[in-house]
């Protein structure tokens, strides 16, 4: 009896005096392992401009379609990227997505990368789609690219977010592309296990009863 509350006591001093492992959420987080696979994370070369050149190549590689980009050209007067083409828009479906990292084998220029962040829940669905401007690593000396650089980058509090930049919704464009390829709007009788004839139910027919 004497034994066993000797031993509790020494184990509960024991952890009083150890360093408190409290981490000040969401000021601080959790360090994560290297591999660890989080929120994308688009990146830059040394002298500001941006690695992605608009192949679409991660589109392409994506088993579940998450990933949009729509291509531009370049300016020669004030180059993006240092290739003929650059990312106008970059936008990722965090719902959809499975973080396969599939995305950053493909990129022939290591454009992309999943980083550390893991905290991704949000109220609101649409804001699940991330563009350009939130996934971009921040550069605040690259003062010749167009426009300033992104106020919230790789990394910084969903609460901070800037708006969604305007134009076509990701979701219109996807199944624009959907169209384009081949894929129907929807699926017809005999495709995907829809069957061809489908029974219905009828109402028996009323007996008067007398």
């Amino acid at each position: 009896m004497i034994k066993e509350l000797v031993l509790g006591l020494r184990f509960t001093i024991t952890q009083m005096l150890r360093k408190p492992l409290t981490v000040q959420y969401p000021e601080e987080q959790k360090p994560v392992f290297p591999r660890h696979r989080g929120r994308h994370i688009l990146h830059r070369y040394d002298n500001g401009l941006e690695r992605c050149i608009g192949c679409e190549l991660c589109a392409a590689a994506c088993p579940v379609g998450c990933i949009y980009v729509l291509a531009a050209e370049n300016d020669p007067k004030n180059p993006v990227s240092p290739g003929e083409r650059y990312a106008e828009r970059y936008e990722i479906n965090l719902m959809r997505c499975i973080y396969c990292g599939y995305c950053a084998e493909a990129c022939p220029t290591e454009a992309i990368t999943l980083g550390p962040q893991y905290d991704l829940a949000e109220y609101r669905r649409e804001r699940t789609v991330v563009t350009k401007a939130e996934l971009l690593e921040s550069w605040p000396r690259f003062a010749q690219a167009r426009g300033p650089a992104s106020p919230v980058g790789a990394g910084a509090d969903s609460t901070a977010r800037a708006d969604p930049d305007p134009g076509i919704s990701p979701r219109v464009a996807w199944d624009a592309a959907e169209t384009v390829h081949g894929a129907p709007e929807a699926p017809q009788p005999g495709d995907l296990g829809v069957p061809t004839h489908v029974p219905t139910v009828t109402e028996p027919e009323s007996r008067d009863r007398r």
